[in-house]
C-alpha cells in the first residue's frame, strides 16, 4: 500500500509565485464598481462614493491593492 509523503504534497518555498506576479489587468479602464466588488463589498451609493475617492487617490492600482 503506497504512503504519502508529507513534504512533497506541499509547495515548497522555492515554488510560491511572487506577489507581483499574481496582479494582473486586462489593460481596460478600471471602474468604481471593480473597487467595491474586489473589497467584498455590495454595489451601494455610498460604496460606489468611496471607490470613487479611493480610484481618485490611487489610481488605478487601488484595485491591485485589494486584491490577495
Amino acid at each position: 500500500m503506497p504512503t504519502s509523503q508529507p513534504e512533497a504534497s506541499g509547495p515548497s518555498e522555492d515554488r510560491t509565485t511572487p506577489d507581483d506576479l499574481l496582479h494582473a489587468r486586462t489593460g481596460t479602464e478600471v471602474s468604481p464598481e471593480d473597487i467595491v466588488l474586489a473589497s467584498g463589498k455590495d454595489l451601494t451609493p455610498r460604496n460606489l462614493e468611496w471607490a470613487k475617492r479611493k480610484l481618485a487617490a490611487e489610481g488605478a492600482t487601488a484595485l491591485d491593492k485589494l486584491l490577495p
